[in-house]
């Protein structure tokens, strides 16, 4: 096994979206990333900062993967799809051929703070159709690991025990993303102080580290809060 080593750490801009959430940008699509296209972090106390939300607006080519850590939203589209986002809910939509569709929020007061990745689709893929889909927290698989535990939103992750959503295949916990034009793996990991995790990633795949919460060191470097990490192979 190769292990992968953090070579270069970016730090996300304040910016502000949609119809004036303020947020920060941790991936833009000029970054050479691909297939992350853009990467957002929203996370604010203050009702003022997210209320306008995100009124309808069209998307094309790519995946949307939004990640709600505290709040609500309501998504809806043209195509009639409504699904709410709440607190460890996930939505992966795919816009394939085009969607339009809005993200607004379902509260006036408390903290909203999530996450919402842009996924490049292969030019074959770029005209399928659109969809998603809304993933309620107990969809989605926690592994237990020595030193910390792992909620495995796209992939697979080997393990020996699991709890919640899918179960294991194997010794493999699979999450309720799979295999898909980029055989993404998404994974919200959580290490305890002092302790050691190593996740396998395939040697070929885009790795990223995005830390929200701490500082641990990631690849052999340290990645402080807001913090995102580029690894390759060692």
């Amino acid at each position: 096994m190769t292990n992968k080593t953090t070579v270069r750490v970016l730090r996300g801009q304040p910016t502000s979206d949609g119809g004036g959430v303020r947020l920060t940008r941790v991936i833009s699509p000029n970054q050479g990333l691909d297939p992350f296209l853009l990467l957002d972090e929203f996370d604010s106390a203050e009702a003022s900062d997210y209320l306008a939300g995100f009124p309808a607006h069209p998307h094309r080519g790519f995946e949307t993967v939004t990640y709600m850590l505290d709040g609500h939203m309501l998504h809806e589209d043209h195509l009639g799809n409504r699904g709410h986002l709440r607190p460890g809910g996930v939505q992966w939509m795919t816009a394939g051929r085009g969607i339009i569709h809005s993200e607004m929020p379902q509260q006036e007061a408390g903290r909203m703070r999530g996450f919402q990745l842009w996924i490049n689709l292969p030019g074959r893929d770029k005209m399928k159709p659109a969809g998603y889909r809304d993933l309620d927290p107990a969809q989605i698989p926690t592994v237990e690991l020595a030193g910390g535990r792992v909620r495995v939103v796209a992939g697979a992750l080997p393990s020996s025990t699991a709890k919640d959503g899918a179960g294991e295949h194997g010794t493999f916990v699979t999450g309720p993303i799979a295999g898909g034009a980029t055989e993404p793996l998404y994974f919200d990991v959580a290490v305890d102080a002092g302790r050691e995790l190593t996740l396998p990633v395939p040697a070929t795949h885009q790795t990223l580290a995005y830390t929200f919460e701490g500082a641990p060191r990631v690849g052999g470097r340290e990645l402080p809060k807001g913090s995102l990490g580029i690894l390759v192979n060692g």
